[in-house]
């Protein structure tokens, strides 16, 4: 292997450099609040030398595969981990983590390489060694406020729930392998015949995928994790984690089985009419915002599976296009969500009341993040959405594309109701006006920028088109 291949891994490398740096830092200097300015310093170096090209090509066998397509992929990623970084500087500034400010940041990095191999793999074994790397690290994340029970709670309920995935899907994999006697992509997806052991695996498989990306019915865990882990921990759950997620999976069906390619199209027409109504009816329930958010992750996940319907290029692109938007999207709410509680505390929709008259900066920002997540033009989440439901009808799926009008109508009374708390409601006593750290703002301001950019400048989803021909 000779220097040019190796670096067909930059990805890899630079996230474990990151590594090492910050944990020389933390080994080396008892400032450890000065750790916080390194990381985001080096994380955004990772991001912008992302975006250089490279090369296709594969390492270990035809393990690990880079494209075009991929590479995109994990930038996407970085730009949502560089987001996240400038909103958590403040939260992780407050005195109760003092003493765990690099593990953050650790742990994060160590979730972002499994997920980078995991989008890289052409076989299921460097597949399988990637989601566990991306796994575990969550559900120490999940726990990070280690003195209180609820989220001591939840990273038990995150690692449980995972390990049974994990391994529902692990025993599908074990069937495949038994009946074609490989696990490599190609070799899987070539001698694939549709015997009823196959498809039994397939089965478990796409049910070990599902929990991952918190598809109905394997939704279970997601509301109580979001909601006893801190607020940055549960955006990178409902975004990053489930990007990633998302990916892999979309590639998996589109060249492992696209043999059964109707099979599973009908499967993700049930589950997607399942998951987008259970998220959006249960999420008008909620009053605690990060549960409320968490349901509507999951019924932005049932939006998703409209473009993997699809089984081509538009479809691909779609769901790229939408993950990148729901980043900036979702992390903007969530943003505003962990701004707010690190100035008051308060986490529940009743506390919002007002909240508009003392702040209404983060107010307007939330109302855009909200918007863009229901699909309001002319913000970014409109074009996502449009495109996803394009994908969706140039299959044929027109029942299921009203379906999906009917739901994104349900999830614009629900959103609604944030707003109106924020700017209707009247409350004697709202969250007193606070400024929010430098960092927390470059944070938002990225996400603002996102929502309006990426809506109005159609050739990026030309791009993601581009770079999704062959798929």
């Amino acid at each position: 292997m000779n220097l040019q291949s190796f670096l067909l891994m930059r990805h890899e490398i630079m996230l474990t450099l990151a590594l090492v740096i910050l944990l020389i830092a933390e080994l080396s200097t008892e400032n450890k609040k000065g750790i916080i300015n390194l990381a985001i310093l080096i994380f955004l170096v990772v991001t912008v030398v992302g975006f250089v090209p490279v090369p296709e090509g594969s390492l270990f066998g035809d393990m690990y595969r880079t494209s075009p397509l991929t590479v995109m992929m994990k930038n996407i990623l970085n730009i949502g981990v560089l987001i996240l970084f400038f909103q958590s500087a403040e939260w992780i500034k407050q005195p109760e983590y003092n003493n765990k400010v690099s593990e953050f940041y650790l742990l994060i990095i160590s979730t972002l390489i499994g997920m980078s191999f995991m989008i890289s793999s052409g076989h299921f074994l460097m597949f399988y060694i990637g989601l566990e790397l991306a796994t575990i690290p969550i559900a120490a994340l999940a726990a990070y406020d280690r003195l209180k029970n609820i989220s001591a709670e939840a990273g038990i309920k995150l690692i449980l729930s995972s390990a049974l995935s994990s391994g529902i899907l692990l025993y599908g994999l074990s069937m495949l392998y038994g009946t074609i006697g490989s696990l490599y992509f190609t070799d899987m997806g070539e001698a694939f015949m549709n015997t009823p052991l196959q498809v039994m695996g397939f089965i478990f498989f796409f049910a070990g995928m599902g929990f991952k990306i918190s598809l109905v019915p394997f939704h279970l865990w997601t509301a109580d994790v979001y909601e006893g882990a801190p607020i940055n921990v549960a955006s990178y759950l409902s975004v990053i984690s489930k990007g990633a997620a998302v990916f892999i999976f979309t590639i998996i069906l589109f060249t492992v089985f696209h043999s059964i390619a109707p099979m599973w199209k009908n499967l993700l027409y049930v589950i997607a009419i399942l998951t987008m109504t259970v998220g959006n009816l249960f999420a008008l329930r909620q009053k605690n915002l990060k549960r409320f958010l968490a349901f509507s992750s999951i019924a932005q996940a049932g939006f998703i599976l409209l473009g993997i319907i699809d089984g081509g290029e538009l479809g691909m692109a779609s769901v790229l296009y939408f993950v990148l938007i729901y980043i900036f999207t979702n992390l903007g709410a969530f943003g505003v969500v962990s701004a707010v509680s690190v100035a008051s505390g308060k986490e529940n929709m009743d506390d919002y009341n007002g909240l508009y008259h003392t702040n209404p900066k983060l107010s307007l920002l939330l109302m855009l993040a909200l918007f863009s997540l229901a699909g309001i033009p002319p913000v970014a989440g409109f074009f996502g959405k449009f495109f996803l439901f394009t994908s969706a009808a140039h299959s044929g799926y027109y029942w299921l594309v009203f379906i999906a009008v009917v739901n994104a109508t349900i999830s614009l009374y629900y959103y609604l109701l944030v707003i109106k708390a924020m700017f209707i409601n009247k409350n004697e006593e709202p969250i007193a006006f606070f400024k929010s750290g430098l960092t927390t703002r470059i944070g938002l301001l990225m996400c603002v920028a996102g929502i309006f950019i990426i809506g109005l400048l159609s050739p990026i989803f030309e791009i993601l088109r581009s770079l999704s021909i062959g798929i």
